[in-house]
């Protein structure tokens, strides 16, 4: 058993080795012509621009975090903190620099056919997702080997918990940043674009292309990054800590019977999930074959088998650390195996259902762009409803992943072993997390492989390969969100019994009864709290994209022969990056706080009250970010349905009610829906670090 953080230690560096294994192949493929290898570099050049830029700013709050920590629960807590925002930060800077190298490379394979592109796409994401799981993991496993294990340091569990905290920072101003970035400059190359002037999406005209494709990049793929960092590390935390509060552990008791079984179960099914994903990932292989439904199997092959093994893993693993009938009497190690499988399970029913509601191959997106035929408006109350059902759905379906796993950890630790079932069923959900984030950051390469084919004004018969690889991207991202809020509804649950053990464990209590004003008006105000959130990011976006499109405008109506694409005629590109870098670290830094500041301010006033505000906040944001990012993701893909020849086509009036409907639907999907399954995680983990405090 003591091996097991050395085992998922290792795991993790392995991930990162297959990562660095897929970068050389990646760099060895052939980024195409003169013209493309320049889109690729400008690419590349503003999205880095943007992280370090991004990165400057957030040390600040990094820092302020450092000395709270420092002065209010432990000096190495900060230390642990630290080490989490950098690796998620690093994992974030990484990924998005292999991706940006990916998108000109999948546009000249795409030449030779989807068979080509496919595997250059998903490999130029699987970097990302393999640092994201491989540098989540084993920097957790270091702090634990390190803190817990080696110096058996005082209060090591808060230590440890700690560098959650890190990557959660870091984690919601990526996504919140990013997420204001790439819809600005979208919303805007849309809507002058399309709309105004008429001319083709990723035309080299359009002043605002540069900068969507670098928004892809910084928001789809390092925001997302440092989202699913966040969402693993927090997944592996929270059993941890619920076990050490529950039973008052310190670092020199870790290594008893019983509670060392319940502190590495979770290193126990990382491991395997990781070992899982590294062998699913060379399972992802494709036909020639442009039909969607053909490339979403070679896809999700790999992600199929990863999910296939990760199930033997658990099985194995609770048999092998819950077996023993002398240390639990239950003898019924099944249990905890069928909690980690039913999270796995409702994670892909979670995906399924959101690729069902936004996928152009079933009704609810088909619905959608027949609305388009009465305008804007029906189009866009057709996207509210199906997000709105698609959450009823969800909702039922994590009711059934709660139920199973509380059922589960009951029957192998008995009364009181639910809480800890549900705990682990939020790592099997993620265990697969490196093949996940693979194929989730797969979609931003395929779309910027578009871009790039437009612009470089390639054969029409490219962009048709890329517009296929693009369309079920948007998909996959959908189902990525659907394991993170899924995660995330589960993980905060588990944070959020945590806390209220910390808060006991210090001597303190806390009363959840709704009859109690203090409790009710907590209750209220988190439940507020993720609307304004939402309302914050929206408004962000919208705020950017105003000032995106008045320099579209100008650039059309002052840069003689633009409109017209006359020959050596150059849009400024590097102006409406300016635009969307400067807008976005501004419009970040409210949302971002207030996810940290109002916790710590409740909890200060009033323990009961911070605990009716974590229960309100869960439970509209979970919905709520379900309800956002399907809604937004069926809006872009009932606008590519028509484009793909359905209903008109591109031009007509069809295709304008369905770019309104999918403009409202950026910020939904890409901003304020993510962002709010790390707001949940955010304000638990803060009030579990800080309980001692609070008491």
């Amino acid at each position: 058993m003591d091996a097991l953080p050395y085992l998922a230690l290792v795991s993790g560096l392995a991930a990162l080795g297959l990562a660095y294994y897929y970068y050389l192949w990646v760099k060895a493929a052939s980024p195409g012509d003169e013209r493309m290898i320049f889109l690729m570099t400008e690419i590349s050049n503003g999205a880095k621009t943007f992280l370090r830029q991004e990165y400057t700013w957030v040390s600040v709050f990094v820092v302020a975090m450092m000395v709270l920590l420092a002065a209010v629960i432990a000096p190495l807590a900060a230390v642990s903190y630290l080490i989490g925002a950098v690796l998620s930060a690093a994992a974030g800077y990484v990924g998005m620099t292999v991706a940006t190298m990916a998108n000109a490379r999948t546009t000249e394979a795409a030449k030779d056919g989807a068979g080509k592109a496919l595997p250059v796409a998903f490999r130029g994401g699987a970097v990302m997702g393999f640092s994201v799981a491989g540098l989540a993991l084993a920097g957790l496993m270091a702090v634990y080997i390190v803190f817990v294990m080696l110096l058996e340091v005082d209060d090591a569990f808060e230590i440890v918990t700690a560098y959650g905290l890190g990557a959660s920072s870091i984690a919601l101003f990526s996504r919140v940043g990013g997420g204001i970035f790439t819809k600005a400059a979208d919303v805007g190359a849309d809507l002058v674009g399309k709309i105004e002037v008429g001319i083709p999406e990723d035309d080299p005209r359009n002043p605002a292309t540069i900068a969507d494709l670098v928004g892809d990049n910084v928001g789809d793929v390092a925001g997302m990054g440092a989202d699913l960092f966040e969402s693993y590390a927090g997944s592996m935390i929270a059993p941890i800590a619920l076990t050490a509060f529950a039973f008052s552990v310190t670092a020199e008791q870790a290594g008893d019977d019983g509670i060392v079984s319940r502190l590495v179960f979770p290193m126990a099914i990382a491991f395997f999930g990781m070992i899982a994903s590294i062998i699913g990932s060379f399972f992802v292989k494709s036909g020639d074959s442009t039909d969607s439904k053909a490339l979403s199997r070679a896809l999700h092959r790999g992600t199929n088998v990863a999910m296939g093994m990760t199930v033997v893993g658990a099985i194995g693993a609770a048999y092998w650390l819950f077996g023993d009938s002398e240390v639990f009497p239950e003898e019924a190690p099944y249990g905890l195996a069928i909690s980690v499988i039913g999270g796995l399970l409702v994670g892909w029913a979670l995906g399924k259902t959101a690729e069902y509601y936004t996928s152009d191959h079933y009704a609810p997106v088909k619905k959608i762009a027949a609305q388009t035929e009465t305008g804007p408006a029906t189009t866009i109350l057709a996207g509210i409803s199906a997000g709105m059902v698609s959450v009823a759905a969800s909702v039922g379906f994590i009711i059934i992943g709660i139920s199973v796993a509380y059922w589960g950890g009951e029957q192998t630790l008995g009364d009181g072993g639910g809480i800890y079932g549900i705990a682990v069923a939020a790592i099997g959900m993620l265990a697969t997390t490196g093949v996940i984030v693979s194929v989730d950051a797969y979609g931003p390469i395929a779309d910027n492989a578009g871009g790039i084919a437009e612009m470089a004004e390639l054969d029409p018969s490219v962009r048709e390969v890329t517009d296929a690889l693009d369309s079920l991207g948007n998909t996959t991202a959908a189902i990525a969100k659907g394991f993170a809020v899924g995660s995330a509804a589960l993980t905060a649950l588990a944070l959020f019994k945590a806390f209220e053990l910390a808060v006991i464990a210090e001597g303190g209590s806390l009363n959840l009864n709704v009859g109690e004003v203090d409790v009710f008006v907590g209750l209220l105000l988190g439940a507020g709290l993720p609307f304004l959130f939402a309302a914050l990011t929206i408004d962000a976006v919208g705020r950017a994209a105003h000032k995106m499109i008045e320099e579209v405008r100008r650039q059309f109506r002052e840069i003689p022969g633009l409109r017209e694409g006359k020959p050596g005629v150059h849009p400024d590109s590097a102006r409406c990056i300016e635009i969307s870098t400067q807008a976005s670290l501004k419009e970040m830094i409210i949302p971002g706080a207030l996810a940290v500041v109002v916790p710590l301010v409740v909890g200060f006033i009033d323990v009961d009250a911070l605990g009716g505000l974590l229960a309100g906040a869960l439970v509209t944001g979970f919905c709520l970010a379900i309800f956002m990012a399907n809604s937004g993701g069926a809006w872009d893909n009932a606008k590519k349905y028509i484009e793909a020849g359905a209903l008109g086509g591109k031009g007509s009036d069809n295709h304008k009610a369905a770019v309104v409907g999918d403009t409202v639907g950026d910020p939904f999907k890409d901003t304020s829906g993510p962002s709010m399954n790390i707001l949940l995680k955010v304000m638990t983990i803060v009030s579990l670090v800080f309980a001692s405090a609070f008491v």
